[in-house]
């Protein structure tokens, strides 16, 4: 009788362990807002990317869709050779060549380049593309 009894004692820990429904799907909503907002947030950067490269008459302006090839057509767009896309991938000079890339967009789109600057500073980074993209 005493197996019988630590083995429902067994049962009734493990099922109390257990995430009840509601719990999975918080879980699964908590990871899908993020996943939407970052997934429109690259369909915004890309798009904003592509019409640049359009005014700017870079070819391959599809490249804007390609993770790391949007690198390498950026590059492009501001005239830099295309051995910086490997820059990138250095930590803090990624930073530095960032700005040098997004002022020569500017300059490419006869913006002022101080304008590449303003991509270091949070949320304004956001606005800059659609204002290099979307201005006369």
């Amino acid at each position: 009788m005493t197996t019988n009894l630590s083995l429902l004692s067994l049962v009734t820990f493990l099922q109390d362990d257990l995430p009840s429904g509601g719990d999975i799907g918080l879980g699964i909503v908590g990871l899908l807002i993020p996943l939407v907002i970052l997934l429109g947030v690259y369909i915004y950067f890309a798009f904003c990317f592509q019409v640049i490269a359009r005014k700017t008459n870079t070819e391959n302006g599809w490249l804007a869709w390609i993770p790391i090839a949007n690198i390498y057509l950026m590059c492009q767009i501001a005239g830099k050779p295309a051995w910086w896309l490997i820059l990138f991938f250095i930590p803090l000079v990624n930073i530095i060549v960032s700005i040098l890339i997004f002022m020569g967009i500017a300059e490419a789109r006869n913006k002022p380049s101080w304008i590449g600057i303003l991509m270091i500073v949070p949320v304004i980074n956001i606005l800059i593309p659609g204002y290099l993209a979307f201005s006369d």
